[in-house]
């Protein structure tokens, strides 16, 4: 329906009103006149409200397509946000999460700058692995070593470790920045993490028995506390967030001295983490780019801990056996006691 539609009887009575002032049959003139005039602002009055509606229905159609625009450009962020958000999850593997939260709030700038602080670092490589690579398919390789950095990383971020890289087998993480619990709990909480490690280092094992791998893998361990330089190195184009310093070098080398299997942590540490930390003194260790010995311990264990049972992990071609009664329940033990029974029955009768 049109404008003009709209309007069809207020026409109707113009054009009634306007012959009835051409015939000329009134009163008087000024009846007439009265007539004509109020005919005149009438229709005055009709063309002016054709007007507003034309203009009104020309304002709804702009603001539709506004509209329109708006709702496009509204699916078009809702786009863009998705595919920033799926980016910045590809980007958040590369990064620490704690890297990442701080650059992401606000909290921290992405541009060259440093700091000291004192910070606990971890150093940790797989001994035997350079021997391994000799006797594994590049794939299988790819594959145990992906296993075991993805298990040490869960590890590590459990304990709120920030890991500063993997270089092949080895890996560099600490504790202190960008967050920090003081330094006395970080030296703790990265001393926990390492025997969580060296714990499920233990329990990939029968899962790489399983795959071929004879040789029994263990870590190295080293641990240290001291003052370091933290904080974006490199160029304007390409920056790296890591650590620099002497108390690095320590810790890396403390791990290079370390027995397989050992976690060895400097005097610092063990000042921290002590009374928490059952450790044996291994002496005054002379360490490449140090001049000074470094006194060293080795941990063994966390004091006061509740008794753990023993796991058991045992296998080979006619018998596997992973027992762990620390996570089981006790219908679970019970249970397990009883297959244990019989099995011990049946090696018996066979003895004979």
């Amino acid at each position: 329906m049109t404008i003009d539609d709209l309007f069809v009887r207020e026409n109707e009575v113009l054009e009634v009103a306007e012959a009835a002032l051409n015939s000329g049959q009134f009163p008087n003139d000024e009846t007439r006149k009265s007539i004509e005039n109020l005919v005149g602002e009438y229709r005055k009055l009709l063309r002016t409200t054709r007007r507003m509606m034309r203009l009104s229905d020309r304002n709804e159609r702009e603001l539709n397509a506004l509209a329109e625009k708006q709702r496009i450009a509204a699916e078009e962020v809702t786009k863009k946000n998705q595919e920033l958000e799926a980016l910045s999850g590809k980007l958040a593997k590369y990064l620490s999460p704690q890297v990442y939260n701080s650059i992401f709030s606000g909290r921290q700038e992405v541009k060259l700058a440093s700091k000291r602080k004192k910070l606990t670092v971890f150093f940790s490589d797989v001994a035997g692995f350079t021997e391994l690579t000799d006797q594994m398919e590049s794939e299988d390789l790819t594959e145990l070593l992906n296993s075991y950095l993805t298990e040490m990383a869960e590890v590590a971020l459990k304990h709120g470790a920030t890991i500063d890289k993997f270089i092949g087998d080895a890996i560099l993480v600490f504790f202190g920045d960008p967050e920090t619990k003081g330094v006395r709990e970080d030296a703790l909480a990265c001393v926990r993490m390492a025997i969580a490690m060296r714990d499920k280092l233990a329990e990939l094992q029968a899962k790489w028995r399983r795959q071929g791998i004879r040789q029994q893998l263990q870590c190295r361990i080293g641990i240290n506390t001291g003052f370091c330089t933290v904080g974006n190195f490199g160029s304007d184009d390409r920056m790296d967030y890591t650590i620099i310093g002497g108390a690095v070098n320590v810790a890396s080398r403390l791990e290079h001295q370390a027995d397989e299997g050992a976690i060895y942590i400097s005097y610092e540490t063990w000042a921290h983490v002590n009374h928490e930390v059952e450790t044996e003194k291994v002496g005054a260790i002379q360490v490449k780019g140090v001049a000074q010995p470094v006194m060293t311990y080795r941990v063994l264990g966390q004091k006061n801990s509740r008794p753990r049972a023993e796991k058991v992990v045992y296998e080979n071609p006619n018998f596997r056996m992973v027992l762990d009664p620390s996570s089981m329940t006790s219908e679970e033990r019970a249970a397990s006691l009883e297959i244990l029974k019989l099995a011990l029955a049946t090696l018996r009768e066979n003895e004979h």
